[in-house]
């Protein structure tokens, strides 16, 4: 059982110690035996447990870990891969939370490949510097053979042999020719070849291709004196074909006379580290599912295409797969990530053109980048491939699966948007795409983007706004035909946003429903306009009767509290019911059943009037009439559109004619929304409607002008 992730958090931190010592105690210079150098293991895989579990990753700390194995002697390159390899297979099982969810299992994960990289940069910088001591020592040692005096020069030889012969780095000198001169055992392994081959060769021959510019122009200002030592990275080709990459440090020994005389290279072999570095630079830039460069990648590649100038244009394609989440969830997600991956195999088989790339970013969302001088066309075409490529279906546990997707596309010259823009903007279309129906691609469209980033922000600024006040009501008054006086007003929300100024309902309304924030709005609203109409009532007692209509949202008609905060309302500013108007769009009663017209009824019962707005609008049938809790239909400005021109539209007069017939027989008022003009006015009279509002009268306004309109302009 040693080794096993099981017992108290204390059991497993030494199980993994236990695996760690077995897998790199035969590759460890020391002294110790297993068991004591396994104790020495333990306090860094405590490290290596408050490291993973921290809420931020602690890079500083993975990388002491690392230069910690140099410390303990383990500077075989090979205890570093062996030591990752643990790490990777074992520290989440022994050191991570028990039962993680699936999310937390791959942040786990995820966090456990940047530990690895720490540690590789530590274990690198640390042996780096052992390496550095050691550099100087022989470097020390060779001045002080050239420099001894006479008698100690034999001593300082054979301490220089020693050095250069044991050394655990590769080490050559050469004159200022080039030619090798001598070389050490270490180097000789380090090439893998023969001494004599190395001795044949010059040390200006040993280019590869991959040598920055820069490399050999130290070269030659150190031969010539102008520069003592230089420090690189570079590849040597070996006998076999294989690259050798080194730490390569070349400096210049001087005579006793100051002048030029020797090349002194020291070498330390970085191939190990190096290929394991591209491997984990693999595994953090590529989706581990499908193989595909992820987020982190794909960005870096953008970055770098919309930093380019010279006239250079980019398209990009971002796809998300319609329905995903039911195949998920009806097939599992076993067969859900099989999908994932044939998907992922034909959108790369479309993007094989230069400068085409395909990237997964996550979940089932997936771009395509096009690069070039003429992407405009290149970019349709490719996603027109793309659309092409999802039409055949795939099959899945003997299930044939009809894929669709939603691609939004963005295209346009480079340097002018960043990343997290053109991001965003194809995330937008392809939103847009997708609430057409799916299966299409969409091009982006600046002020379609400019709509739903604004959405977005009052979205987001919607329940600040209204703890901090932002929202007021206007008022448009309810005007009697008959004689043209004020009998209720009509209650308007507005918003008056800091940024934007005063937006109408049209404007946040439909997102509050979106979010649930109409039900705490509207409340604020019923409370407001009821306090209002107290306020109107004492100050206006001679008026007569005066009512207040508020609005009423299809969501806030479902919420239980309705009924009880209407009475709460109504009881605290000690208004009659009936002084209450309610409306209802006609939308949010078609079909309506008993369950939904239940608080209506027992809101009309107490008194309060029901209004059902909009009426004209949602071809409802008239016989449902009888079974609504309504007492008043407002008829949509629409009806009154045709009674501008002159004649008015018999047809539209028949209607409203017919309409407010019907109404009246049913015991229900009419009013008439949209009124503009003199004419219109006398015509609504005429046919029998009861209450009008419109611009004729007055737009909507503070509560104070309501009584202060000059009434007689109306009427005549």
């Amino acid at each position: 059982m040693d080794g096993e992730a099981s017992g108290g958090p204390e059991d497993r931190v030494r199980g993994f110690a236990t695996l760690w010592s077995r897998a790199i105690f035969p590759v460890t210079a020391t002294s110790m035996t297993r068991h004591e150098f396994e104790a020495e293991l333990v306090p860094l895989v405590r490290r290596l447990r408050t490291v993973l579990a921290a809420q931020a990753l602690d890079g500083a700390e993975a990388q002491a870990v690392g230069a910690a194995l140099i410390a303990a002697h383990c500077t075989d390159p090979e205890a570093l891969t062996l030591t990752l390899d643990v790490v990777e297979t074992h520290l989440v099982r022994h050191c991570g939370e028990e039962a993680p969810s699936a999310e937390r299992a791959e942040e786990l994960r995820s966090r456990c490949v940047r530990i690895q990289h720490a540690m590789a940069a530590g274990f690198a910088a640390a042996l780096r510097e052992r390496t550095r001591a050691e550099q100087e020592a022989i470097s020390r040692a060779a001045l002080d053979a050239r420099s001894a005096v006479a008698e100690a020069l034999h001593a300082s030889e054979a301490k220089f042999r020693a050095v250069f012969h044991g050394a655990a780095i590769g080490i050559g000198i050469a004159d200022l020719d080039g030619t090798i001169l001598e070389v050490n055992e270490t180097m000789v392994r380090m090439f893998g070849g023969s001494r004599q081959q190395l001795l044949k060769r010059r040390a200006h021959e040993l280019t590869h291709p991959e040598d920055a510019p820069h490399i050999w122009r130290m070269y030659h200002e150190l031969v010539q004196g102008e520069r003592e030592h230089y420090r690189v990275e570079k590849a040597y080709s070996r006998p076999d074909g294989t690259a050798l990459w080194t730490n390569l440090t070349v400096s210049l020994l001087r005579d006793a006379d100051g002048a030029p005389q020797y090349q002194l290279a020291l070498m330390e072999d970085v191939t190990e580290r190096r290929l394991l570095n591209l491997r984990l630079r693999y595994e953090a830039t590529h989706d581990a599912l499908t193989g595909l460069p992820n987020r982190t990648l794909f960005f870096e590649r953008l970055e770098k295409v919309l930093s380019a100038g010279g006239g250079m244009r980019f398209g990009l394609c971002y796809l998300d797969l319609d329905g995903f989440k039911t195949i998920n969830d009806s097939l599992g997600h076993a067969a859900g990530d099989r999908l994932l991956v044939e998907v992922a195999d034909r959108l790369q088989a479309c993007a094989t053109g230069p400068g085409e790339m395909v990237a997964r970013l996550g979940g089932d969302e997936f771009v395509a980048l096009t690069t070039g001088k003429d992407t405009e066309a290149e970019v349709d075409e490719l996603a027109g491939r793309i659309m092409h490529a999802l039409a055949t279906p795939i099959r899945i546990d003997g299930r044939e699966l009809t894929v669709r997707g939603s691609v939004g596309i963005v295209e346009g010259p480079a340097a002018e948007r960043s990343p997290a823009e053109v991001l965003r903007s194809a995330d937008i279309t392809m939103y847009r795409a997708k609430s057409a129906g799916g299966n299409r691609y969409e091009l982006a469209d600046p002020e379609a983007d400019a709509r739903a980033i604004t959405r977005h922000g009052l979205t987001t600024a919607l329940p600040a706004a209204l703890d901090r006040g932002e929202f007021f009501i206007e008022y448009q008054p309810l005007v009697y035909l008959g004689d043209g006086s004020v009998r209720g007003a009509e209650a308007l929300v507005r918003w008056l946003h800091p940024q934007h100024g005063v937006l109408g309902p049209d404007r946040f309304i439909p997102l509050a429903e979106h979010t649930g924030l109409i039900v705490p709005l509207g409340r604020w609203v019923l409370e407001e306009s009821v306090r209002q109409a107290r306020v109107w009532q004492d100050r206006y007692e001679e008026a007569g009767p005066f009512r207040i209509n508020v609005n009423l949202s299809p969501m806030q008609l479902t919420h239980p509290g309705l009924v009880a905060d209407t009475v709460d309302i109504l009881e605290r500013f000690g208004l009659e019911p009936d002084a209450l108007c309610l409306e209802v769009t006609e939308s949010a009663l078609i079909g309506a059943d008993d369950d939904l017209l239940k608080p209506l009824r027992r809101l009309s019962e107490m008194g309060v009037d029901i209004a059902l707005d909009d009426f004209g609008t949602g071809y409802s049938n008239l016989a449902n009439l009888r079974r609504l809790p309504v007492n008043v239909l407002k008829l949509d400005r629409s009806f009154t559109q045709g009674m501008q021109q002159y004649p008015a539209d018999p047809v539209d007069l028949k209607i409203v004619e017919g309409i407010v017939s019907l109404a009246h027989s049913l015991g229900l008022s009419v009013t008439v929304e949209g009124v503009e003009t003199g004419a219109q006015a006398e015509q609504l009279k005429h046919l029998g409607c009861d209450t009008a509002q419109g611009w004729y009268y007055a737009r909507p306004g503070p509560p104070d002008r309501l009584h202060e309109l000059a009434l007689a302009d109306a009427t005549g």
